[in-house]
């Protein structure tokens, strides 16, 4: 060939079907003809410019579809060793130095050069097909016509051969010197192009981009063509390009631009890139670019910080970019760029790192409000990051930092928060408080310590001056030098104090300090002070600050008047005392100390949000929340406690496998809280000094102090973890013995310890019987003998651990199976029970105690009612036995009880002593008071009242526990028949015996209803009623006692016997119909709110056991929603909640009162609200059907709420219409109320609440505009036409694009012109009533002109005005 333009022939390549070749030959012909054109290219590689040869190569790869592998291969081969051969030509006569033998090179270099790159393009054709491979790139063809020869060569791999192409290329372009064969640039870049498309080529798959063996070369060849040959503009044009559409290529494009830095030292291509990403402008819309571009540049800040610091001003403004991923990138890269100045920064750049780094900082803490959660998530990130820098503290931002994540604890967005979360505990484990009391963060230890050294230096500042003031300007100055320029954090109260000194103070012992504690006064006071108004001041307990404000006057004035010599030879003294490094040592101590308290109460303040977000819906929040408590317990936090405990109530959580947003797995919840519990309490400390011994003890003891001063809830989470535990055998025998030595010593030991373990012990009899059933007589001779006589708590909780006995076995719902074990009525343990429950008491306690006696004889005892009537007959004898008999008895009992009971003295309170970690009794006995107790002259009847209050108690628990005892009766009942039933079948084994039983049945009714009815007449009939029945005797004397409240004033009484009557209710259908509307009317007159707490609680369980009575008079009920006292209202509210979700009562137009407490100012009370309707949408239409009735009951009446109470509430409620039919249905009946109100304020109502709905549907709008007739004269009212408005906007956003505006058009038309008629008419109307007014006034004046002569009565003179 005389000619070849390689340019030419590449644009050629574009349409294969109109590129001519000379000497084309048909695919077999080429293949034949390969063999002669490698023979002679083997034999000189200068043969390529043979047409003929150069065409067979051509021919072959213009129909590369029907060439098989095996070709391909050879032709490879011998295009790679022919354009090897002539590259070893050229360089052999470039050596020879003769100009125009050299250049005679190029033209079958470029031969070489162009069939290299159509065999890329071409071998994509004839690519077999690879498991877990990336698509094909561009060009690839399907072809359905395949030869049997290519069947049967699917192993060849263009993938294969790549790795020895490419070093081919790198050999190339590293000693072929370009410059010297092609004279123009455009020639040479040409070439390059051809050369290295290849590398280019392949840097579009994916797949192969993964290979090691195929990414290094091509690194490589891209590096040396940008190196060596100019194409760093075609690269950056190729990067630029194909980032938005790649996502593979965002991260390998940072690598390539690291290695082209690291080993072939050029940056340029890196630093251009950069600066063409800062200038592009990134759409929020934009879904794939700014994703691939955010993670190049976060690898790229990663791998090259330095170099992405020199373009950063440039980057910084994508700060602003609308796309977020962006925005996280910028982020990401000052993070990477702090941690590059913070541990890579010499000493000659360590002002301008501080400097740099002060500004990074400011940049992210500016990003903590960034609109996008995803920016605000990653900055948290990234701060928690920069935490685990250990070379660098970082003191002066730490406090903005926490202050930051402590206002993200509210953000709206879960991930957010968890981020916070997760940001705040690196806080507490990095943090620089760690050189005193061993690293804990316990306030009260640094705030003496802080007290210690503030009036230290306070005494030397009084004595020397403002010579110390000098000590502490030089110090300010000098630091100031330290640290750079930090004007924007500085207070500005505290730059009036700044001096400026000539004198530099050697402290080099104190600036290995500065990477740990802040010194700057100056600059870290603006941080504690300005920027957190929750922290501590240093003027706090009298420091230094104030002492010099008052000292600063009266010094100068005295120097001043006269020098006093004294004073100033006191000064040189302590001045020689305490020298500048000492005192400068001091303040620096104060400074640390400051920041460490300021820290502390950041973290305290956060406490309380943290302990709310352990009920986030989120399980990865919840999980960081736990991690964060476990971390400030070890630190010996005193509010991590609080969250320590509410932690338990996790325990309830079912625990799914789930993963985090980074892929990882999740673990548990309720997992994770029993590791943490284990590690916090239960395991085995690594402590070489401890001995086994001490290990049980320490457990031991850390169960017992669970208990103390627990709440019921929390007792009932613990009691759970208990068992878990148990099951899982994670509680040692040793400890379990440990407890009973506890609870059994003799010797005196805290109420509360004593109680705890056999709180413990009974916890973990739940899992295993086994723990109690060989110790009851010790829990007879403790919990039931003088130490429990001594203290009823002791005895209710050993009562408890008793009824562990019976097992733990859930009721299976439908079976008949009874596997709880029942104790003969001669066993020792019913005496006791009886002896405590008998035994005298003034104590509130009691209650609690006699509770747990019948819980327990109920769940033991073969025959309960034997051991409940004797008790019942002995407190009645008791009861009404005369006075004095009683009080000598009772002092006879006292004697006894202070013999038989180990005496104590208050400053070693023992068993005897009551505590305040008592766990009260969750009844009625809460609000019982002995102060008419102690004084017989108050009340007459006081001995006789609490007496009674104690037997009324105990009959109306007996009463409650024997309906369910009878269920029991019946349960066994029903077993013995079925019993029966199969012996018979067995025995008779007759088939149609069997059928004949079956069809009898269905006639003549079932046994099991029989026996059900049975029960049900005991119930009704006999045990209220009945003439043998002890209950029945006390029936009429509790209804008395609760309907004389003037006659029956006690307190306890009074308590225990509406207590009694309530359960009483619960019994008989017949007794309830009689006489609940006595229970309501002391609901409703009762000024005691514990009293109406119990009678609402109560009257739910009356509607479970007979809810048509309660239904029809529901609305007393809903009279609670509205109690003054939060406890009333809250258990009213949970009733309510439970009675309306499981249908017990039905929704007859009270739901108002319900959404009321959606906007109660108790943050509880709108939270159980919130879930009633959340738990109430689930059922058919129940919110829908109500809504209207909402509506009117908030907006209209006695009932109505304030206009934006109304708003905030409907707007909650109206989210839960979702279904369109609703939505239209709504706004029909909307529409309709406009007509029947003339109220302005019902108008903005409906109008708003039409403005909720979606507006979905053309049926929506379609009665929107049908209804106009019915508020047209109201769209006057501007608040009105602008929900109308709203409306509107919403209505356009939802219709379909190919849907005409035309309608809606016209719509607005009609809107405006409604509105401004009824704009006029409202004027017309004041003018009309103005001149009425006006006549009115005249009719006024005219009749005084009359009576003028009269004097005028008093009368008139309001009239004549």
């Amino acid at each position: 060939m005389d000619s070849f333009e390689l340019q030419e022939e590449i644009s050629a390549l574009q349409d294969l079907a109109t590129y001519e070749i000379p000497h084309e030959l048909d695919t077999e012909e080429a293949e034949y003809a390969l063999e002669a054109a490698v023979e002679a290219v083997a034999n000189s590689s200068s043969a390529i410019r043979d047409g003929e040869i150069f065409d067979v190569y051509r021919s072959l790869l213009k129909h590369s579809s029907d060439v098989s592998g095996r070709i391909m291969s050879k032709m490879l081969d011998s295009i790679s060793s022919g354009l090897h051969a002539e590259m070893d030509a050229t360089l052999r006569d470039i050596d020879g130095g003769d100009q125009p033998t050299y250049v005679a090179h190029r033209m079958p270099l470029e031969m070489y050069a162009f069939l290299l790159h159509w065999f890329v393009v071409a071998s994509e054709k004839v690519k077999a097909p690879e498991e877990g491979e990336a698509p094909p790139a561009k060009g690839r063809k399907k072809t359905t016509k395949t030869t049997n020869k290519k069947a049967a060569d699917t192993t060849w791999s263009w993938k294969d051969q790549a790795a020895p192409t490419l070093k081919l290329i790198c050999t190339v372009l590293s000693k072929l010197p370009t410059q010297r064969i092609w004279t123009t640039n455009m020639e040479r870049d040409v070439f390059i192009k051809a050369l290295t498309k290849p590398a280019i080529h392949i840097t579009e798959l994916e797949s192969w981009m993964k290979t090691q063996e195929i990414r290094i070369p091509v690194f490589k060849a891209i590096c040396l063509s940008v190196k060596n040959h100019g194409q760093a503009p075609a690269i950056q044009d190729h990067l630029i390009f194909n980032l938005p559409y790649s996502d593979h290529l965002a991260e390998p494009a940072a690598d390539l631009l690291t290695l082209l830095y690291s080993e072939y030292d050029f940056s340029q291509l890196g630093d251009e890139l950069l600066r063409q990403i800062a200038g592009v402008s990134f759409g929020s819309q934009d879904a794939k670019g700014p994703r691939n571009f955010a993670r190049f540049l976060i690898r790229y800040g990663e791998s090259c910080p330095r170099l992405v610091l020199k373009q950063f001003s440039l980057l910084v403004s994508q700060l602003d970019s609308e796309a977020y991923p962006i925005r996280q990138a910028i982020v990401e890269i000052i993070g990477s760029l702090i941690t590059e100045l913070a541990n890579g920064s010499e000493e000659g750049e360590a002002k301008q790192a501080q400097r740099d780094i002060n500004n990074f900082f400011n940049l992210l803490l500016d990003r903590v409000l960034d609109i996008s959660g995803y920016v605000r998530t990653r900055v948290l990130q990234v701060l928690a990051k920069l935490c685990d820098i250990e070379k660098f503290k970082f003191p002066k931002q730490r406090l903005a930092v926490t202050s930051a994540a402590i206002e993200a604890l509210d953000d709206k967005i879960a991930s957010v928060r968890k981020a916070a979360i997760a940001l705040l505990t690196q806080l507490l484990l990095t943090h620089p408080y760690f050189r005193t009391h061993d690293g804990c963060l316990q306030r009260d230890l640094y705030a003496a310590e802080y007290k210690e050294v503030s009036e230290e230096l306070g005494k030397i500042e009084d004595a020397v001056g403002n010579a110390v003031k000098r000590a502490e300007g030089e110090n300010v100055d000098d630091e100031e030098e330290e640290e750079g320029d930090e004007g924007k954090d500085e207070d500005s109260s505290r730059k009036k104090k700044k001096k400026k000194s000539k004198k530099t103070g050697d402290d080099d012992d104190e600036e290995g300090d500065d990477s740990i504690m802040d010194v700057d006064d100056d600059e870290a006071g603006g941080d504690t002070e300005e920027d957190e108004g929750d922290q501590m001041s240093v003027d706090e307990e009298g420091t230094t600050p104030k002492k010099k404000k008052e000292k600063k006057p009266s010094k100068l004035e005295r120097r001043k008047s006269q020098l006093n010599l004294e004073a100033l030879n006191e000064e040189q003294a302590i001045l020689a005392k305490y020298d500048e490094a000492t005192i400068t040592k001091m303040q620096l101590r104060k400074k640390y100390l400051s920041d460490a308290l300021s820290f502390i109460d950041q973290i305290e303040g956060a406490m309380d949000t943290m302990c709310k977000l352990l009920g986030s819906t989120s399980k990865a929040e919840v999980l960081e929340v736990m991690d964060f408590f476990r971390m400030a317990h070890d630190l010996k936090f005193e509010s991590a406690n609080a969250g320590i405990k509410k932690m338990l109530h996790l325990i309830w959580t079912k625990d799914n496998s789930s993963t985090s947003e980074d892929g990882k797995e999740l673990k548990g919840i309720r997992q994770r809280l029993l590791e943490c519990y284990r590690g916090l309490y239960f395991e085995v400390l690594d402590d070489p000094t401890m001995t086994p011994k001490d290990q049980i003890s320490r457990i031991a003891k850390n169960l017992i102090e669970r208990t103390y001063d627990a709440t019921l809830a929390e007792l009932t989470s613990l009691e759970e973890m208990m068992r878990i535990m148990m099951d899982e055998q994670a509680i040692h025998k040793d400890i379990i013995n440990k407890l009973w030595q506890v609870y059994s010593v003799e010797k005196q030991l805290p109420k509360p310890q004593r109680r705890g373990a056999i709180m413990i012990l009974g916890m973990l009899a739940l899992s295993d019987v086994g723990v109690i059933a060989d110790k009851v007589d010790i829990m007879l001779k403790v919990g039931l003998g003088p130490l429990g006589k001594a203290d009823p708590t002791l005895a209710r909780y050993t009562c408890v651990a008793l009824q562990r006995l019976n097992g733990s076995f859930k009721k299976v719902k439908g079976s008949l199976d009874d596997k709880t074990r029942r104790i003969s009525m001669d066993s020792p343990i019913f005496k006791k029970l009886q002896n405590a429950i008998l035994h005298p008491s003034r104590t509130k306690e009691w209650f609690g105690m006699a509770e747990q006696v019948i819980n327990t004889v109920y769940a033991l005892a073969e025959h309960p009612d034997v051991f409940c009537n004797e008790v019942i007959k002995k407190l009645t004898v008791r009861a009404f036995t005369a006075k004095q008999k009683a009080a000598a008895a009772e002092d006879k009992d006292v004697e006894k009880e202070k013999e038989s009971t180990p005496t104590t003295n208050e400053d070693n309170a023992g068993d005897v002593t009551m505590d305040s970690a008592d766990v009260t009794m969750q009844d009625a006995t809460q609000a019982t008071t002995q102060a008419t107790q102690d004084d017989p002259d108050k009340e007459k009847d006081v001995g006789e009242a609490f007496e009674m209050s104690q037997l009324l108690f105990v009959v109306g628990h007996v009463a409650i526990k024997h309906v369910v005892f009878l269920e029991l009766v019946e349960r066994e009942w029903k077993r013995q028949k079925d019993e029966k039933q199969a012996a018979e079948k067995v025995a008779n084994g007759n088939t149609r015996a069997s059928k004949e039983g079956e069809e009898l049945d269905q006639v003549a009714g079932n046994a099991e209803d029989e026996i059900g009815e049975r029960i049900q007449a005991i119930r009704e009939t006999e045990l209220l009623y009945g003439p043998e029945s002890l209950l029945a005797m006390y029936g009429p004397a509790i209804v008395h006692i609760c309907g004389s409240p003037h006659k029956f004033k006690n307190r306890t009484l009074r308590a225990a016997a509406i207590l009694s009557f309530s359960k009483f209710l619960c019994v008989s259908s017949q007794f309830c119909d009689q006489h609940h509307r006595l229970l309501f009317k002391i609901l409703e007159t009762s000024k005691d709110p514990n009293v109406r707490s119990n009678i609402v609680i109560a009257l739910g369980d009356v509607a479970v056991s007979f809810s048509n009575i309660i239904d029809e008079n529901s609305s007393e009920l809903y009279k609670g929603l509205s109690d003054k006292n939060f406890v009333v209202k809250k258990n009213t509210l949970m009733v309510l909640t439970h009675l309306i979700l499981n249908g017990m009562i039905k929704v007859k137009g009270q739901l108002g009162e319900m959404a009321k407490c959606l906007e109660d100012p108790e943050p509880r009370i709108s939270d159980l609200a919130k879930l009633f309707f959340k738990e109430l949408s689930t059922k058919d239409n129940a919110i829908y059907n109500n809504l209207p009735d909402v509506i009117s009951h908030l907006s209209t009446g006695d009932h109505a709420v304030e206009e934006e109470v109304f708003q905030s509430t409907l707007r909650y409620i109206f989210t839960f219409i979702e279904k369109e039919k609703q939505a239209e249905s709504i706004v029909e009946k909307l529409c309709q109320r406009f007509r029947l109100t003339e109220d302005p304020r019902q108008w903005r109502d409906i109008a708003f609440c039409l403005s909720l709905l979606p507006f979905k549907s053309e049926r929506s709008v379609k009665k929107l505009i049908e209804g106009l007739q019915f508020y047209r004269d109201k769209l006057h009212e501007p608040v009105v036409f602008e929900r109308f408005t709203e409306i509107l906007a919403k209505a356009r956003s939802n219709k379909s694009k190919d849907k005409p505006d035309s309608e809606l058009n016209e719509f607005e038309k009609i809107l405006e012109e409604h509105k401004a008629q009824g704009q006029e008419d409202q004027a017309l109307e004041k003018r009309v009533e103005g001149k009425k007014a006006a006549a009115k006034k005249r009719a006024a004046k005219r009749s005084a002109r009359t009576k003028k002569a009269a004097p005028a009565p008093v009368e008139d003179d309001m009239y004549s005005e």
